[in-house]
């Protein structure tokens, strides 16, 4: 490794795992800096209310899970205070190899997962790659705006060997037990139809040849993509569960790239637009009685999380190092009185909303 550095190249060097990671990925990096904050945390601020469960004041239930994409991340789980795991993403496996890795190895990565979690929920989302996500052993296209161009499930169809070795994996290793899978960037009904029918022929084929499958499976998507809100009502009846990503849903909904400087803080999350968006998309999902859950950075900060308690949301995904101070918010809201309140703001929205949520929460203590 030490032939293979250069000057002045990042490097992430894991003493625990024996791990060495050369010009990590933005989603390695985070990884290991979610990592890092939650050790130095855990035995601190939150280290009373870790193994409490993540009720409010007047006892309404919230589903507090935490993302991962790594084995030291799974092994975090206890530590971080969550229930489940509700985003488990798989690409991290694939940026830190050298090649491709092998249907036998992405086998044994997903069993570890599973064996480590027990009886907890895993949440796999299949392939997310392309875009910022590149494989440095998989050839692509330069694009000019690869945030919405070939990547995730895009790709996948186009390529369907790739998925399938991997859908393959996931469905070996589940073998006997619950399999929670979703899909990335998913803009059609079609697109998910598809996508699904790919993962039950994996699972036809396995038992035509003898194989074991999962005796529970759940399948589901993220929604990503502005234009998938406006065909809810004929995805959900197909759907076990939805994840709103919030990350891609909202920079595509406000046409802002969060990465970018000039204009990543230029749109408000918690602005009137992207708050009926979201109260849209809970309400048809409670119609069709769909499970829908919250994953990403508007349910890891304090207000926003708050705010989308307000709104109805009971279920939420968030870094490892975030589990603890959301739960901390959680356990300090009476639900009633919060509903009622953000209701009202919304209603009769008047001058900045952010600032008023703040005032909200000051009034009913919250602890943000």
């Amino acid at each position: 490794i030490v032939g293979a550095a250069r000057d002045g190249q990042e490097i992430i060097v894991d003493a625990d795992q024996g791990d060495v990671h050369l010009s990590p990925a933005s989603d390695i990096v985070d990884a290991y800096s979610n990592r890092a904050r939650l050790q130095a945390r855990r035995l601190k601020r939150y280290a009373r209310i870790k193994h409490l469960p993540a009720v409010t004041r007047d006892g309404v239930g919230v589903t507090l899970n935490m993302n991962a994409g790594l084995m030291m991340d799974v092994e975090n789980l206890e530590d971080s205070g969550a229930e489940n795991i509700g985003l488990f993403r798989t690409e991290l496996k694939f940026m830190v190899a050298a090649r491709m890795p092998r249907e036998t190895e992405q086998l044994q990565v997903y069993k570890d997962v599973l064996d480590r979690v027990g009886e907890r929920d895993v949440v796999f989302r299949t392939l997310d790659i392309g875009g910022d996500k590149v494989l440095p052993y998989l050839r692509t296209r330069s694009e000019e705006n690869p945030a919405m161009g070939w990547r995730a499930m895009r790709m996948a169809l186009d390529r369907p060997g790739l998925i399938r070795y991997q859908l393959r994996a996931l469905l070996k290793a589940a073998a006997g037990r619950q399999l929670s899978i979703m899909f990335p960037l998913i803009t059609t009904v079609e697109e998910f139809e598809r996508s699904r029918d790919l993962l039950l022929f994996e699972q036809q084929r396995l038992r035509k040849f003898g194989h074991a499958v999962p005796k529970n499976l759940r399948i589901g998507t993220m929604l990503e993509v502005p234009a998938l809100v406006w065909q809810l009502d004929r995805l959900l009846p197909q759907l076990d569960f939805l994840s709103i990503g919030t990350n891609d849903l909202l920079q595509f909904f406000f046409a802002a790239d969060r990465g970018n400087p000039m204009i990543g803080q230029r749109y408000d999350l918690l602005s009137l637009p992207s708050l009926r968006l979201m109260s849209h998309v809970r309400e048809v999902c409670k119609s069709h009685d769909v499970p829908v859950s919250i994953c990403g950075e508007l349910g890891s900060s304090n207000l926003e999380a708050m705010t989308l308690l307000g709104l109805g949301f009971r279920s939420f995904s968030v870094p490892s190092a975030t589990v603890g101070s959301v739960k901390r918010m959680v356990r300090s809201t009476n639900l009633e009185r919060l509903e009622r309140a953000v209701t009202e703001v919304l209603a009769h929205p008047s001058g900045n909303l952010r600032e008023q949520l703040h005032a909200i929460a000051d009034a009913q203590g919250v602890k943000l």
